[in-house]
């Protein structure tokens, strides 16, 4: 059955590709799985029928037959482990890949998602919250080193990483780190990738001309 994914109906991200149905899309065209798309408004996805799907009323939602799942990085997950081409074949790599799935999510994203805040209390954090994302880039950096990807041949790893670092573009610090920087632009032209973008920048460009 074709999975079906839940996308904002207007993207608050202006068509950037940052909002969290990217990583999901960029996975299932690395895979080469076909899938479909139901928009949702802000205001439906804080009704009952989409929080069946996703307890806290945010967006992306996956539907597979009578598997539903939230959370973007379960989905891609899910995705690697029932697909060929996000995960390498030996066990180990295969954990190690999963590993910085969780290191993308859970260490790099955090201060980078506190730096978004747009407040003027917010200005005072700054500095703080700046030096954070530096020291957590500094050490990615020095882990890829000139290496083209986190362990070996892309996998849902990078995937989520670049998802992540994406997010920094234009700030001037992801261009402290020329390695990061370059990383980044790597995963940007896979051609998965191109396709995913093209796909979300599709849906935003024509709802925004409705």
């Amino acid at each position: 059955m074709l999975p079906t994914i839940t996308v904002f109906e207007r993207s608050p991200d202006g068509g950037k590709g940052l909002a969290r149905d990217m990583p999901v899309r960029w996975a299932l065209e690395e895979v080469g799985q076909s899938y479909g798309v139901r928009l949702v408004s802000s205001r439906a996805m804080k009704e009952p029928a989409h929080r069946a799907l996703q307890p806290f009323g945010q967006i992306p939602t996956y539907e597979e037959g009578d598997l539903a799942l939230f959370e973007s990085g379960a989905i891609v997950f899910h995705i690697a482990e029932h697909h060929a081409g996000l995960l390498p074949g030996d066990a180990n790599a295969r954990a190690r890949a999963f590993t910085w799935v969780f290191a993308a999510l859970s260490t790099v994203e955090p201060p980078i998602v506190n730096r978004g805040f747009d407040e003027p209390w917010y200005e005072q954090r700054r500095p703080v919250v700046e030096e954070g994302i530096r020291n957590r880039l500094g050490d990615l950096s020095s882990r890829l080193g000139d290496a083209g990807w986190l362990d070996g041949a892309f996998s849902a790893g990078d995937l989520m990483m670049v998802s992540v670092l994406r997010r920094l573009k234009g700030s001037g610090i992801l261009e402290e780190y020329p390695n990061l920087s370059a990383y980044v632009s790597r995963g940007e032209a896979r051609p998965a990738f191109q396709r995913a973008f093209a796909a979300q920048l599709a849906v935003f460009t024509s709802v925004s001309a409705d």
